[in-house]
């Protein structure tokens, strides 16, 4: 097994993953399939981002682009004019880490030049070959995220006409991002900077998402921070019976207790405080 990593190096920050790290998420989307539309004035978004700090993110994960299953893209200067006036409000205000979401490298640097330290990559590299450049030359904290699909051509997890399947669902994604960050680190990324997410609900039957979550610990042996992305999640709905995503917060804070006891270092979330509760006394169980 790997030394299990205690911390997570981005730019000139380290952020300590001795305990639960809350990532409090910023759609400046109109199609965000939870809160789309809710933050698209520079003001709202600001102020929002502030409050989760308040409550208790020492990371705001800002996106322009929505990567629901199903989603359709945006150009890139409408991603930039959606994400740099909320990056900029906030490091007025705050020094709080700021992440991207994007899979663009222009947006990335366009987002690091204005105060974000981190690069969230739902496609893990594939659909900008220029991205791991970015973040080598910036030394950006790197997210690199498993999927099967751009959302355009995904639909969700429960809807598939012939569902995902593997013989062991978690052996194929740690494979995958093994693969993905290498190439990154041939490109100059460090690997202190790299953290890894399973991409639950990408591309992932209900079973496999709940596969990931049972063994989580899994993934947390590969070495690198564990970032994880179930907050209201579909898969979530479909298990409780829970239709508006809104209403998923007290499942997706039982899950993220789930994983984090599975040793994950790093939450994001939309509801900051309903994690914060059953989150701020867990300890990790996986030690070295």
């Amino acid at each position: 097994m790997n030394q299990i990593a205690t911390s997570w190096k981005c730019a000139q920050r380290v952020v300590s993953l001795e305990t639960p790290v809350l990532v409090g998420i910023l759609n400046a989307t109109p199609d965000s399939f939870s809160d789309g539309g809710n933050f698209l004035s520079q003001e709202k978004a600001v102020t929002w981002s502030l409050e989760m700090e308040a409550q208790g993110a020492e990371i705001i994960d800002v996106g322009g682009e929505s990567t629901r299953p199903g989603a359709s893209r945006i150009c890139t200067q409408e991603q930039l004019d959606r994400v740099l006036p909320v990056i900029e409000g906030i490091r007025k205000q705050s020094s709080v880490l700021i992440s991207i979401d994007t899979t663009s490298s222009q947006v990335a640097q366009g987002a690091i030049d204005a105060g974000a330290t981190i690069i969230n990559d739902v496609s893990a590299g594939m659909e900008d070959t220029a991205m791991f450049s970015v973040a080598a030359q910036t030394g950006a904290g790197l997210i690199l995220m498993h999927r099967r699909l751009a959302p355009e051509l995904d639909a969700y997890c429960d809807m598939y006409k012939v569902e995902p399947t593997s013989d062991d669902v978690v052996q194929e994604i740690s494979a995958w991002l093994i693969e993905r960050i290498a190439i990154a680190v041939e490109q100059g990324v460090q690997r202190e900077a790299i953290a890894i997410d399973p991409g639950l609900g990408f591309g992932k039957s209900v079973e496999q998402n709940w596969q990931i979550v049972q063994e989580i610990a899994r993934f947390v042996e590969l070495g690198f921070p564990v970032f994880t992305g179930a907050s209201r999640k579909r898969f979530l709905g479909v298990t409780h019976e829970i239709d508006e995503p809104a209403l998923r917060d007290e499942a997706s804070a039982e899950v993220a207790e789930r994983m984090a006891a599975g040793g994950a270092q790093i939450f994001r979330v939309h509801n900051v405080a309903s994690h914060l509760r059953v989150l701020q006394s867990q300890p990790h169980e996986n030690t070295n």
